[in-house]
């Protein structure tokens, strides 16, 4: 079998607990608002406020924005700042990485291989995670939608992916929480996939995946036996 050269992490909820994040600096936000005069219960702004995540996706930058205009048909900007802050400060108390990533990572990297991130996420956002962790100079290369203009399960992030880090296909295995897509697309390219079960949001049953791990850290027991077959 072909030793793996290359390990392929998605970002959100597979290194990082994306949802645990956003939920709290959505709660956040919506407290702050409340607290500054909006007059909505916090159940009905934390609906309105989710619906907008499902329409316009859940990277959305101009959600308070939106809220206040279909409420209000203009933006009250105090209850505009009031929410962006709050916001901004329960995001950075909350943006936590899933246990065992860091030593994961640094094992992997202490072992040879070869890391990239391929994430959904705009640029922007993916670096913000990623250096507010301290991961960004752990990846050689990071592929995030701007780089290729496609959504994963397209094959373009992947392959971008495996021609930036000069490896093939079979050379690489591929780490993420969504089957749709972290699964799918590295499986139609012949990438090997292993399904990060511990960032499920999904109700997953089948994942597709060759290998399932509970705690990131199984990783390197898979790794171990791979290159022993």
């Amino acid at each position: 079998m072909t030793k793996i050269q290359a390990l392929l992490f998605d970002l959100d909820n597979t290194l990082v607990d994306f949802m645990k994040m956003k939920h709290a600096s959505v709660d956040a936000a919506v407290i702050a608002m409340i607290d500054a005069g909006l007059d909505l219960s916090a159940d009905e702004a934390d609906k309105r406020i989710w619906k907008i995540y499902r329409d316009e996706g859940i990277e959305f930058q101009e959600v308070f924005d939106l809220l206040l205009i279909e409420h209000y048909g203009q933006i009250d900007f105090k209850l505009f700042a009031s929410a962006v802050i709050a916001y901004r400060r329960a995001r950075e108390d909350a943006l936590v990485l899933y246990p065992h990533v860091k030593s994961t990572l640094v094992e992997l990297v202490r072992r040879g291989y070869r890391l990239a991130v391929i994430s959904d996420a705009p640029a922007k956002q993916a670096w913000l995670r990623l250096c507010s962790l301290g991961l960004q100079h752990i990846f050689e290369t990071v592929i995030t939608f701007e780089d290729t203009g496609e959504h994963k399960p397209h094959p373009l992030p992947f392959q971008k992916a495996l021609q930036t880090l000069d490896v093939s296909a079979d050379e690489a295995l591929m780490i993420g929480d969504w089957p749709e897509r972290d699964m799918a697309g590295a499986n139609a390219l012949g990438i090997r996939t292993i399904y990060a079960r511990y960032g499920d949001t999904h109700g997953t049953i089948h994942s597709d995946a060759d290998w399932e791990v509970d705690d990131i850290s199984e990783i390197l027991e898979i790794l171990k036996n791979v290159e022993s077959d």
